[in-house]
């Protein structure tokens, strides 16, 4: 049979075991409570250190990938190095060339810096010419609003004095037919597809077609022989056997009238033939 002072100890040993406040109630009796609160802080630290560990590990895992990739890497910097190497020979190889070029591109930039001055000197006179080009432009505006209405009055104008020398040209080339020629004709004007003849009658055999005009130049002679054609393919009821072909103006260029004369066309004005009538 066991001792009384055999299963106290049990008991007590027990307690000290699951009892924590008891446990340092007794060590404090003993003087050990410091003790036992370093060594709970001690077992905590160890813990957080354990941890450390771990995370240190594992970081030194990644570290040997990253020195694995780093020596992958260097393998293909040293194959690399020998292409490196080749391209600085033709690197040394250019350098004198550049050179070349650099000794002529300070050159031309100490010709640049002497050309400036110049060019500053020909923006002053070019500001100041601006200057007076926007102190002139409000005359312009005003000589231009008045030069319009000068247009606008000399378009009327000359629609005026076409429409008269188309008309004084019907009477003019009529007196000339009736009294050269003793043929009476109405002259009017006629249009066939986008082309107006200014001049055109037609009397038993004898037809009439000509063009009135202010100014008389070649242009205008070969035009109406154009017509003249037109007539040709488009109309040619409206001519006749015997065609009179014949311009009336106020004045004439020299080439116009040589030109008259080889195509047969009978210019006048008003009082005199510029050009004879040509036999028909």
């Amino acid at each position: 049979m066991p001792r009384a002072g055999s299963s106290l100890r049990a008991q007590l040993l027990d307690l000290l075991d699951r009892d924590k406040e008891f446990r340092y109630a007794v060590a404090g009796k003993l003087g050990l409570s410091e003790i036992l609160e370093r060594l709970d802080r001690n077992e905590e630290a160890i813990r957080r250190l354990w941890e450390e560990v771990r995370a240190l590990r594992e970081g030194q895992e990644k570290l040997w990938g990253e020195v694995k990739a780093l020596r992958e890497g260097q393998e293909k910097l040293a194959q690399g190095q020998e292409k490196l190497w080749e391209n600085y020979e033709k690197l040394s190889q250019g350098q004198e060339k550049l050179w070349g070029e650099v000794k002529a591109l300070r050159e031309g930039q100490e010709k640049l810096a002497q050309g400036q001055e110049k060019l500053w000197g020909e923006v002053k006179a070019l500001r100041e010419g601006q200057e007076k080009l926007a102190q002139g432009q409000e005359k312009l505006w005003e000589n231009y609003e008045k030069l319009a209405r000068d247009m606008h009055d000399v378009k009327s104008t000359l629609n005026r004095l076409t429409a008269t020398e188309e008309e004084e040209s019907r009477e003019v080339v009529s007196y000339r037919l009736r009294n050269d020629m003793g043929i009476s004709m109405e002259l009017s004007n006629l249009r066939i597809d986008d082309r107006e003849i200014d001049l055109y009658g037609a009397s038993g055999d004898i037809c009439v077609v000509g063009e009135a005009t202010v100014r008389l130049g070649k242009g205008l002679v070969e035009e109406l022989d154009e017509k003249v054609e037109l007539m040709r393919r488009a109309r040619p009821d409206l001519l006749r056997p015997r065609l009179v072909k014949v311009i009336y103006t106020l004045t004439a260029t020299p080439e116009a009238l040589d030109e008259a004369k080889k195509r047969g066309v009978w210019v006048l004005k008003i009082d005199r033939d510029l050009v004879p009538r040509p036999s028909v």
